[in-house]
This record gives C-alpha cells, structure tokens and sequence, in this order.
C-alpha cells in the first residue's frame, strides 16, 4: 500500500514498539550520528537495587518526547542519523568481570562504527567500561551531574561498584582529571575518601552549596573553563537531581538540583567538542509514578540535542 514513509513519532504516543523517543530500532550502529543504548546492569549498586529495570522504563516514558527542541528550535532527528540500537547484552550477568568486558566490547563497536553513544543505566559502575570503549586512544574531560563524585576505592571487597568509576578511569588514564567538573555533591559520607581523591587528582568539585551561591549561568561558565576544547563526555546521575523530582534512584540525597536548573544547566553546554554521554541510576521500583524515569528520558533528550548539534557540525 502506497503512501507516506511511516514516521512513529507522527503517530498517538500510546502506539508502536517504545524505543528511545520513538527512535528507529537499528542493531547495527554503522551509518549513525548518535546511537542510544541500554545498559540494564545494576550489579555494582551498594544499597537499594532496580536500576537494571532503567532503559525498559526510560524507553517508556520517553515516548512522551518530541523531535523539536523549545529553546533551541533544533530537531535531532533531523540534523543527524540516531536510532536505538538495543541493550548491551551479557554472556555472564553474574560475574563482574565478563559484565566489564562484554560492555567494554559493546563500546569499542560504537566507536568503530564512528557514532557517539549515549545511554540509559543501569548503575553509574556501567560508565567506566564505557570509557574503556571510546576512550582508549586518549583521556577524556567529564561534565559529570551527582549527589556523589564516585572516586571511592574498593567497597565490599569489590573494586567495581557505582561508588568508583571515576577512580579507576583517572588511574588507567582514561578520564584526565583536570578536564573534569563535579556538580551538586552533597550528602554525609562514612569515610571523605572519594571527596579527598577528587580534589587531590585535580578535579573541579562544586558541591551544591557552591552551585547555588555561584548559580547556574556561572556554574556553566566554570564547567566550559574547564573542560575547554577538548573531547569531552557528560554523565549524568539521577541522583543529582533533588528527591522530590527523581524518588526512584538508589542513594537519594536530599538539598538537590531542580529538574528546570538541570535543563538550564545542560543547555549552556552547547557546541562543546562532545564524544558521548548518559543518564544512571533511575530505578523504576522505588517510584511506581513512573516520574523518575520520564526525567531520565527527558534528560536524555537534552543530552540528544547537544549531540547531534555537535554531529551535524562535524558533517558540514
């Protein structure tokens, strides 16, 4: 039958397989600008687990996404090639290491095939393989959203957790630190380790009290100063966003970022030499409301714009 090309993101939102934001479901990454990927892991949590049911709720909620942007007028889907290229699959779900290795191996492929990778978690421990993926051939700077910075070292007798990704990406050279802002930390911690190897390696840590006295424009200002030119990943932790906005996350802090500072934030981060990002930690079972994942998603979309403005400016 004859007619227009079908476009899933013209029909009811209600409708169609629900891939990211109504996306084409493509398992090849070749040809493509962007490719969203599920990384449903949630083995390196250290309290309340589900944030392996993240990219099926975030691949839900995000069909309430639209193509065009309302402040930058820009539509992703129409300046670059992005599809959803599936989740990373797992030869041994139970063991950490074949985890690591099996999403390493999954990133080398998207970086192969020249798209940019962003990502629904999962826990933030998926983001150092990652990093082991696209960022192998030189260190990159990190604009990185969280209640926590992430550099602890060994917990539970495990060096893999969501409390250390960014540690061990500084020590095998993968992350530079000095390219790297930290926004919105908060929370009381056992032990100030994590806070001590931040700052000792050269990171930029705003902790939230300073993100407010600063404010936004001036905290995108500083996150720009330091990241500069270079190549750069933004990650983003639901968990840096205050409770009320994001109750379904494994370790929420309270005193966070507003979903509406988060937008701001990210949108001032236009036309940075951007390689990838994503968004962790929404954990569908502790908020039913089904919220959660819908910020996830709409943060993503958020990330989307950035990068395919980056991509369409890299093709011209």
């Amino acid at each position: 039958m004859e007619g227009p090309a079908f476009n899933p993101q013209n029909s009811p939102r209600y409708m169609e397989i629900p891939t990211f934001m109504r996306s084409p479901l493509q398992r090849d990454p070749a040809g493509l600008d962007v490719a969203m990927i599920g990384v449903p892991y949630d083995g390196g949590v250290t309290c309340r687990a589900g944030a392996r049911h993240g990219p099926r709720e975030i691949r839900n909620q995000s069909s309430m996404c639209r193509g065009i942007h309302h402040v930058s007028r820009l539509n992703p889907f129409e300046i670059c090639r992005v599809a959803d290229v599936g989740d990373v699959g797992f030869s041994k779900i139970f063991d950490r290491d074949a985890v690591l290795a099996d999403i390493e191996r999954f990133y080398r492929r998207i970086l192969e095939s020249g798209a940019m990778p962003l990502t629904a978690g999962g826990d933030h421990s998926i983001t150092y393989p990652i990093f082991r993926g696209i960022a192998r051939h030189r260190p990159i700077g990190m604009i990185h959203i969280d209640a926590h910075t992430d550099t602890w070292g060994e917990w539970g007798g495990s060096r893999f957790h969501h409390g250390s990704p960014f540690r061990y990406a500084v020590e095998e050279g993968l992350l530079d630190p000095k390219r790297t802002i930290q926004i919105g930390i908060r929370g009381g911690q056992a032990v100030d380790d994590g806070w001590r190897f931040s700052a000792d390696s050269g990171m930029r840590v705003v902790f939230i009290d300073e993100f407010v006295e600063l404010g936004v424009e001036k905290v995108i200002a500083e996150a720009r100063r330091v990241v500069g030119d270079g190549p750069t990943y933004i990650t983003f932790d639901v968990d840096g966003l205050d409770p009320v906005y994001a109750p379904g996350t494994g370790t929420p802090e309270i005193g966070g970022l507003t979903t509406r500072e988060a937008q701001q934030f990210l949108r001032g981060l236009r036309r940075l030499n951007l390689v990838g990002g994503d968004v962790v930690e929404v954990c569908p079972p502790f908020d039913p409301s089904g919220n959660t994942a819908l910020v996830g998603a709409t943060i993503m979309y958020e990330i989307l714009c950035l990068l395919a403005e980056v991509a369409a400016a890299r093709a011209r």
